[in-house]
């Protein structure tokens, strides 16, 4: 049977948007919101039963044995009609492509036709208080006794916990060598004795995040993924597909850009406020002529576009709390807008670190002192 082409595909997948969008959640990007985790459940179940989820995944592990192209179509249209692309980024992209990659054939029997049709939801289990942006500083352990390991040690920031029942973990498990070289990667059901999930409150009010705590929790050594104290090739692996595709980038930023055009319409905006919302406006077409022509393929321009986009939505909240004066101290959306957009410049690799990863790389500056 030939292969469906490109555009067949994207006929195909317009309509049954069209015809199933209003069943959707948002669109709330890569990460569910815990408001909205039934929803997006259920949305990926309909998904998967009408033959769009795992496009580009084998057909003997649940999916549809299409391309990437294909999957990147599809990543696209949903975008255009404002509904979310998958359930979220931590199952489909990172537990998927680690077990599809480094797992047993058991691993795989037993969890990725169940992601992808959301009976298995993931929550990842990397950042701690004290590794962030320096995730190979981890200090959670994982010792081995007998036939299982020993968990100890805290997660942060870690999104979906308390709705998840499945994580993938990156805990140490060799103390005595280079600390990127002693850090094993684990898949772990959230329901073993020890493990204690708190939501983090934030400023606004909201409590998007977990903490999770685990105590000598004994982990059966059957869920490490890929070899043992080699943990952290698994993880970059795996991270290096979280990326979306180039052409949903671009959609959204559209949208963004679109939405500054309207906020000085009928408002009064003074001469500062002009010259601001010009300048803003000006960096969004220069960000989406740069993702249109960045390509497919991760570089240092991910990090431009992660600075860039960051930093220009971080005016943006702060230009509409200004125009809406002393109200915005109060409550509403740009109260909650301004509260949110520090944020930012942390989620998905600080700011700081993108500026390193620019200066390095991209202009062959020395690296940071250690």
């Amino acid at each position: 049977m030939a292969e469906e082409s490109l555009d067949q595909f994207r006929t195909r997948v317009v309509a049954w948007l069209d015809a199933n969008k209003q069943h959707a959640p948002r669109d709330y990007g890569a990460i569910c919101p815990p408001d909205l985790i039934d929803a997006g459940i259920a949305w990926q179940k309909r998904i998967y039963e009408s033959g769009f989820a795992g496009l580009h995944w084998p057909v003997e592990h649940g999916g549809q044995g299409l391309t990437p192209k294909h999957h990147g179509v599809w990543v696209e249209e949903c975008a255009r009609a404002g509904v979310p692309p998958v359930l979220n980024m931590v199952g489909l992209v990172l537990a998927g492509g680690a077990v599809m990659a480094f797992g047993t054939d058991e691993h795989k029997q037993r969890h990725l036709q169940q992601t992808l049709s959301a009976e298995h939801v993931w929550c990842q289990l990397f950042s701690e208080p004290g590794a962030g942006s320096d995730l190979a500083s981890l200090a959670t352990r994982a010792d081995k006794d007998g036939d299982n390991f020993i968990i100890n040690g805290q997660k942060v920031w870690c999104s979906g916990g308390r709705r998840s029942n499945w994580g993938i973990l990156m805990a140490r498990t060799n103390h005595d060598v280079a600390k990127h070289e002693g850090i094993s990667f684990f898949l772990i059901p959230m329901d073993l004795p020890g493990i204690e999930v708190r939501p983090l409150k934030q400023m606004t009010g909201e409590s998007e995040f977990d903490e999770v705590f685990f105590t000598d929790v004994a982990l059966p050594a059957e869920y490490l993924i890929g070899p043992l104290h080699g943990g952290w090739g698994v993880g970059m692996a795996v991270l290096t597909n979280e990326r979306g595709h180039i052409g949903a980038s671009v959609i959204g930023l559209e949208r963004r850009i679109e939405s500054m055009a309207s906020l000085g319409r009928g408002r009064g905006l003074n001469h500062t406020q002009r010259q601001d919302l010009a300048k803003l406006y000006s960096q969004g077409v220069a960000y989406k002529a740069m993702a249109q022509t960045q390509g497919p393929v991760a570089s240092t321009a991910s990090s431009l576009m992660k600075l860039g986009i960051t930093e220009m939505m971080f005016g943006i909240a702060m230009l509409r709390g200004q125009i809406s004066g002393a109200e915005a101290m109060l409550e509403g959306s740009d109260a909650v807008g301004m509260l949110a957009a520090p944020g930012g410049r942390i989620a998905g690799g600080s700011s700081q670190v993108q500026r390193n990863i620019i200066g390095e790389r991209l202009l062959g500056l020395p690296r940071e002192p250690k």
